[in-house]
């Protein structure tokens, strides 16, 4: 397929912030965080390469965050973007952690980040620690303005404890989320919103407070749809846009079942991958590869905006151009949801 059908089957879906801003994601987004040397480290070039493929494939909403590489991806996005048209493509960004400079042993992440500035990461949700993560983001990033600004991390996967969640959520809604409104309203940022891993916090502060996009990693996918309960019904009610990620549960729905495979960041359980060895039969069955079905399930529903799946190398980023345009028959939906592998209310792509 040419550069340009490939760029004609990522479709744009266009959503209206409450700062009366029209956003326009396109259906496959980019994540940044193997531009910060995720598991491995990535050369400038190569760096430059993954982007440039993303971007020839269509792509023109781009993700990224101060945590990933300690501030290199939001670096190497800069000299990527620049000669960019700015109204060209969207971009977000997250708060919730400052870095600090440390010397090199003290850095943070160092078994999942390599070869990264000496920083180390602190926590602070607060207004005027936003207002600095900002001004830093922004400085890293080479912007006027960042089009979406999520917080981050206010989970308990990250936190450990539904109480230390609570505090974080507390110390951002009473500091740093009066700061986004104030950034909003003023036109250094278009949307708010967050970007966690699970639905139950996204919830949570949906309903505390005036929000555009959520971020939800890995928790809307073929291989779990608890969202559903109430947390999508009340984003479309309110016309909230959700951007999923890791619509692949961190590799299994694209690898398969296999000896090994990783599920939500650890190995999978024996459960885990019984129900993916199921559901991979059945796409077998229609001739659709695992990894289709996963990449456009998340996009039947009238709430989700884009979908952000890893790309380490240009290869799995056109890869990932090639599967957002496929088509997928809507009997491998109904079989799914028949066997009882998916929720029977679960909205599926047309």
């Amino acid at each position: 397929m040419t550069t340009e059908a490939r760029a004609r089957t990522i479709r744009k879906r266009k959503f209206n912030a409450r700062s009366g801003a029209e956003l326009q994601f396109t259906e496959l987004g980019f994540g940044g965080a193997p531009l910060g040397n995720l598991y491995r480290p990535m050369t400038e070039k190569e760096a430059r390469a993954t982007l440039d493929t993303a971007w020839n494939a269509g792509c023109r909403y781009y993700d990224t965050a101060p945590l990933y590489g300690l501030g290199l991806s939001e670096t190497r996005i800069n000299g990527f973007l620049r000669p960019k048209p700015r109204d060209s493509y969207l971009i977000s960004t997250k708060i919730g952690r400052l870095l600090e400079l440390c010397a090199p042993k003290d850095r943070s992440r160092q078994g999942a980040f390599f070869e990264t500035p000496s920083r180390r990461e602190r926590f602070d949700y607060s207004y005027d620690g936003v207002m600095r993560s900002l001004e830093f983001s922004l400085e890293r990033l080479g912007l006027d303005h960042i089009d979406i600004v999520y917080a981050h991390d206010v989970d308990v996967f990250t936190h450990g404890t539904k109480a230390a969640s609570d505090a974080r959520i507390k110390e951002f809604m009473e500091g740093g989320y009066k700061a986004l409104i104030k950034l909003r309203d003023g036109g250094a940022i278009k949307a708010i919103g967050a970007g966690i891993n699970e639905w139950e916090v996204a919830e949570h502060l949906a309903r505390a407070g005036d929000f555009d996009v959520f971020l939800l990693a890995g928790r809307y996918t073929l291989l779990e749809q608890e969202a559903l309960q109430s947390f999508l019904p009340y984003c479309v009610e309110k016309n909230i846009g959700v951007v999923v990620g890791g619509p692949f549960n961190s590799g299994i729905l694209a690898t398969g079942p296999k000896p090994g495979a990783f599920y939500n960041y650890a190995p999978a359980s024996r459960e885990v991958l019984e129900r993916v060895a199921g559901i991979q039969a059945i796409c077998k069955k229609h001739e659709v590869k695992l990894a289709e079905a996963a990449i456009r399930f998340p996009l039947g529903h009238p709430a989700v905006v884009s979908v952000i799946p890893g790309g380490q190398r240009p290869s799995e980023v056109a890869r990932n151009a090639e599967m957002i345009g496929k088509k997928v028959p809507p009997a491998l939906w109904r079989e799914l949801k028949a066997a009882g592998l998916m929720r029977a209310d679960a909205p599926t792509p047309r």
